[in-house]
């Protein structure tokens, strides 16, 4: 597997693609930014794991940091296009009574410092791009929002790295790591869905 990759991740430019993947999911969710991140982070495994941790094996760190700050500046985009929208994205939301469920519970939540659910939602498929398109529809104040963003941009990112980088520690470098790893990241996008249900009225 590593072969695979070794090309894509043994070069500086990883980070960008990471951070660029990162970025656009929030508008594009099917972008594999989190098996990207897990692939990274195997690769620098295996560069730890061979004694040959040189610039051009992906430093977990700065991966992090790369995976996350772009977490964050996706939801920022999304946050402030949806608050310049208008009516028409008004309109849209209206249209859904979970749309307009969604938006009325996440703007009570932020207003109370619960904004837990946008750390929650960054983990379930689309929930980022939910929550920062309600957030900004809803014209909730930047400094309600960007704050939870930024913790769940870092919980997301580290989480993803570490899967891909002691998932190939402990079970070797090979695709069973690489599965294991990315079932655990499917794995809490499901629960983190079934949560945000759990929540949601009938």
């Amino acid at each position: 597997m590593l072969e695979s990759v070794g090309s894509l991740t043994g070069s500086p430019w990883i980070y960008a693609m990471v951070a660029l993947s990162v970025l656009l999911d929030v508008f594009l969710p099917v972008l594999p930014s989190g098996v990207l991140v897990i692939a990274a982070a195997t690769a620098a495994a295996a560069g730890s794991a061979t004694g040959q941790m040189t610039h051009a094996v992906p430093d977990i760190l700065v991966l992090t940091f790369c995976a996350a700050s772009a977490s964050v500046l996706g939801d920022l985009v999304a946050y402030r296009l949806a608050r310049r929208g208008g009516a028409r994205l008004d309109r849209a939301i209206s249209r859904s009574r979970r749309l307009t469920t969604a938006q009325e519970r996440l703007g009570a939540a932020l207003a109370h410092g619960g904004g837990a659910l946008v750390v929650l939602a960054r983990f379930a498929p689309a929930g980022r791009s939910v929550v920062s398109l309600i957030a900004g529809a809803a014209q909730r104040r930047a400094r309600d929002f960007v704050p939870w963003s930024a913790l769940a941009g870092l919980s997301w990112a580290t989480y993803s790295v570490a899967l891909g980088y002691f998932g190939a520690q402990w079970l070797g470098t090979t695709w069973l790591a690489t599965g294991v790893s990315l079932l655990a990241l499917f794995g809490a996008g499901a629960g983190a869905t079934y949560v945000m249900g759990r929540q949601q009225p009938a």
